[in-house]
């Protein structure tokens, strides 16, 4: 009787047991080429399988712009960090996410305040804005 009620014990312990998985964005994965920019320039999103990555822009073969970016977890929370931009990194708290989107926000951030990467089809697009204007970013991946 003794051993019953000692693996009942052990079996409800282990049934009160929480694990929080966290759904990291897995479809911002591969490398992308954005198909909305000036003729001019180029710009590419690669995203790594242990989401980190790298975003920048060509003109004339020469990098303009570079930041990198990653997915991690604060307190139990997923956030989109962004390096090389600003003199420190900027940590984005999402704020909404599906199987195929993600809402991050800074409110204290100048520009932006407020990334939303999400799958449309075949394509990644992103949207970066304040309260004032946005930026809309169309990605196709790259073969």
């Amino acid at each position: 009787m003794r051993i019953l009620t000692f693996f009942a014990l052990i079996l409800l312990l282990n049934s009160c047991q929480t694990t929080t998985k966290q759904n990291y964005p897995d479809f911002l994965l591969g490398n992308w080429q954005r198909v909305n920019e000036k003729p001019e320039k180029q710009t590419f999103d690669f995203w790594n399988e242990d989401f980190t990555g790298i975003g920048f822009t060509l003109k004339d073969k020469d990098t303009i712009f570079k930041e990198i970016m990653s997915i991690v977890s604060l307190k139990d929370t997923l956030c989109l960090k962004v390096e090389g931009v600003n003199e420190k990194p900027t940590l984005f708290k999402f704020t909404e996410q599906t199987e195929d989107s993600f809402v991050a926000e800074n409110k204290l951030n100048e520009f932006p305040k407020k990334i939303h990467y999400f799958k449309d089809g075949k394509r990644l697009k992103c949207k970066i804005s304040n309260e004032e204007f946005e930026i809309d970013f169309v990605f196709e991946e790259m073969k």
